[in-house]
């Protein structure tokens, strides 16, 4: 992956593949950071929040908006 990752930009699911769980952590907002559990448990390209929301790699965001 060439472009400079940032919190917020979608990814596709072969680049989510490629890229390591620091770099993945890079790509998540930092008030969700603490939520985030590692690539291995980010098996569909989501994590979920504190209060049952969703944030998805492949969506940049919240899954719900």
């Amino acid at each position: 992956m060439d472009r400079r990752l940032r919190a917020g930009m979608a990814i596709t699911p072969e680049e989510f593949e490629e890229l390591t769980d620091d770099q993945l952590e890079k790509l998540v907002p930092k008030a969700y950071r603490d939520y985030y559990p590692g690539k291995d448990a980010c098996g569909d390209g989501f994590f979920y929040l504190h209060d049952g929301t969703a944030w998805s790699f492949y969506k940049g965001g919240l899954l719900d908006e």
